[in-house]
C-alpha cells in the first residue's frame, strides 16, 4: 500500500488563529513601530483584516488568504496606497505571529511574498503659492492669546515644513543657536530619524511673541488655551492643529488643505527661492531624496536644460 500523508496537526503554527492569538501577535506588530502616525495606520489596517478574517469560515493565515483579502479590498474601490498599507501591515502581523511561533516561517515568508497594488501614477498633494502662504499667515489674528499661538504653530509647519507630531512635541530647550542660527535641536521624527532644524527669523519672532504672552518657560513649547488663558499643564494635541489649519485655509477659499501641506509648501518655496535639493532633504528629514523630489515635484525642464549652462569649444574644420 502506497504510505498516506500524515494530517495537519491542528495545534500546529499553522492552524486557524484564534481572536486572542491574533491580538497578541497584533500587539508585538505595533510595539515594533516607532512613529504614533504609523502605529495608528497600521492598528486601523490590522483591527479591518482580524475583522474580516474572523467573519469567514474557518479560514488559515496564510498566502492564498491575504490574496483573497486584497482581493476584498480592491473590491471596495480604495485607492492602491490605501490597499499597499493594509498589506504592509499584514505582513508586519505575519513577521511577528511566526517570531512568537504563531506561523511557521514558510507560511510568514508565503504572505510577505504578497504583492501590493500596482499605482498608476503618484499622489503629490496639495500645497500653496508663496502669496497665498503669506495671506493665509496675515489672515490669523494676533491681538489674541490664540491667535498668537496659533500664528507661531502654523509658522513651524510652514517655515520649517515640521510634522504635526513634531511641532506639538516641540520644547524650549530645542531652541538653540548653531552657527548664530536659531534652530531646533535634536529633532525625532518619523522613524526615530534624528535632524536639527534651522528656524527662519520671522518665524522666531512669531514663537517669541506666543512666549512672552503665553507664560511659558519651560517644557512643551506649545500648550492649551482656556478661556483665553494659557493651561500651562497641558500640551496642545495633534487634532487640534488639524482643526486649526482647515479653519484658517477656509478663511483664505482654500479647500482640502492638511497640516502635513505645509512641508510640501516648505519644500517648494525653498526649492523656488534656490535652495539645494539636498539641503532641503535635511530639512524635512527624509532618508530618501526621491520623497524630497515628489515634495517638490521635480520634472525635467527643457526650454531651461542644465546641460545648456555649460558649452565646449569644437574645432574648426577645414
Amino acid at each position: 500500500m502506497p504510505a498516506t500523508k500524515p494530517s495537519p496537526n491542528p495545534t500546529s503554527p499553522c492552524a486557524i488563529l484564534t481572536i486572542p492569538e491574533l491580538e497578541h501577535a497584533k500587539a508585538a506588530a505595533l510595539g515594533t513601530l516607532v512613529s504614533l502616525h504609523s502605529r495608528r495606520a497600521y492598528k486601523n489596517a490590522i483591527d479591518k483584516f482580524i475583522a474580516w478574517y474572523c467573519s469567514e469560515p474557518r479560514l488559515g493565515f496564510n498566502r492564498a488568504v491575504v490574496l483573497r483579502y486584497r482581493s476584498f479590498l480592491e473590491s471596495l474601490s480604495l485607492s492602491a496606497a490605501t490597499i499597499n498599507l493594509h498589506l504592509s501591515a499584514i505582513r508586519r502581523l505575519a513577521d511577528e505571529a511566526a517570531e512568537i511561533s504563531m506561523l511557521t516561517q514558510e507560511l510568514a515568508i508565503g504572505i510577505r511574498r504578497v504583492k501590493g497594488v500596482k499605482r498608476l501614477g503618484r499622489r503629490i498633494g496639495n500645497w500653496l503659492s508663496g502669496d497665498q502662504a503669506q495671506i493665509l499667515l496675515n489672515s490669523i489674528p494676533q491681538s489674541t492669546l490664540r491667535g498668537r499661538r496659533d500664528a507661531a504653530l502654523i509658522g513651524l509647519l510652514l517655515g520649517c515644513g515640521l510634522r504635526r507630531s513634531e511641532a506639538v512635541a516641540l520644547r524650549l530647550d530645542q531652541i538653540q543657536l548653531r552657527e548664530g542660527h536659531w534652530v531646533i535641536a535634536d529633532l525625532f521624527g518619523k522613524g526615530g530619524r534624528l535632524r536639527t532644524v534651522p528656524v527662519p527669523d520671522w518665524c522666531k519672532a512669531l514663537m517669541d511673541s506666543w512666549l512672552r504672552s503665553s507664560g511659558v518657560t519651560e517644557g512643551l513649547y506649545f500648550r492649551r488655551i482656556w478661556k483665553n488663558r494659557t493651561e500651562l499643564s497641558r500640551g496642545v494635541a495633534t487634532d487640534v492643529v488639524w482643526t486649526l489649519v482647515k479653519h484658517y485655509a477656509k478663511r483664505i477659499g482654500v479647500d482640502h488643505l492638511a497640516p502635513h501641506d505645509f512641508r510640501r509648501t516648505c519644500a517648494r518655496l525653498c526649492h523656488g527661492a534656490g535652495g539645494e535639493l539636498e539641503q532641503i532633504q535635511f530639512l524635512l528629514g527624509h532618508a530618501s531624496v526621491q520623497t524630497t523630489e515628489r515634495y517638490i515635484g521635480c520634472r525635467q525642464k527643457f526650454k531651461e536644460a542644465v546641460n545648456d549652462r555649460f558649452q565646449i569649444s569644437l574645432a574648426k574644420t577645414a
